[in-house]
């Protein structure tokens, strides 16, 4: 048993630490965490304006919100990536990085869309009258009243789209960008041996959703108080 510790001791030593391939993984989880981040503001925004024409009296800007939801909802991911790249972008010579932050921000808007509605529409429309019967008009009722109610009921899900996000970046390695899983393949493709670099970067992927689970699960447990 101590011989196959040690084994296992020297691969991770000569696969991780000799020749400083753990700075890979680093880097790749810098660039993971950025898009990540930079997506979730992207498609924060997005979701707001878009979720506003889904519910508004236009049927132009409804048929254009829902356009927007139906298309980037029904590609998968990893297909638009490489049309924004390969195709969309192509001409402009954007970097790779830049791309995937567009790229999965366009898509998280489409999710955040269908998040607020849902959050908006969810609110009871006995508020809606209660802030018209008090002469506000249709936006004032709108962001004084039924948005502040439907913000903390969106915010599981939302909360929930960031974390699907993260584990989203993996596919950016389809268009080279540098991020853990491209780290990690790198290591393997560097050392031929696959099992270190890729097991530790499933662990940190696992210690970045959990701890983000338990650290927005205790966020909606105060707000729950808060309104108590």
């Amino acid at each position: 048993m101590g011989s196959f510790f040690s084994r296992v001791g020297q691969s991770i030593y000569d696969t991780m630490i000799a020749g400083d391939s753990y700075v890979l993984i680093l880097q790749g989880l810098g660039v993971t965490i950025l898009i990540a981040i930079c997506a979730i503001l992207i498609g924060t925004v997005l979701g707001c304006i878009f979720a506003l024409m889904k519910i508004s009296d236009s049927k132009i800007l409804r048929g254009i919100a829902n356009a927007y939801t139906t298309i980037l909802r029904g590609i998968p991911l990893a297909t638009q990536l490489m049309i924004f790249y390969f195709v969309v972008f192509a001409p402009l010579h954007m970097p790779k990085l830049l791309v995937a932050i567009i790229s999965y921000g366009l898509n998280s808007g489409a999710y955040c869309t269908e998040i607020f509605r849902a959050g908006i529409q969810g609110v009871d429309k006995g508020q809606t009258e209660a802030g018209r019967s008090l002469g506000l008009s249709k936006w004032q009722t709108l962001f004084k009243i039924v948005l502040p109610q439907a913000v903390k009921a969106c915010l599981p899900t939302y909360t929930s789209e960031f974390i699907v996000l993260i584990k989203e970046t993996s596919v950016a390695s389809f268009i080279a960008v540098r991020d853990m899983t491209k780290a990690g393949d790198m290591i393997r493709n560097a050392t031929y041996n696959a099992w270190i670099p890729l097991l530790t970067c499933a662990i940190i992927y696992l210690i970045l959703t959990v701890g983000l689970t338990k650290l927005f699960g205790l966020l909606e447990k105060r707000m729950a108080k808060s309104d108590r």
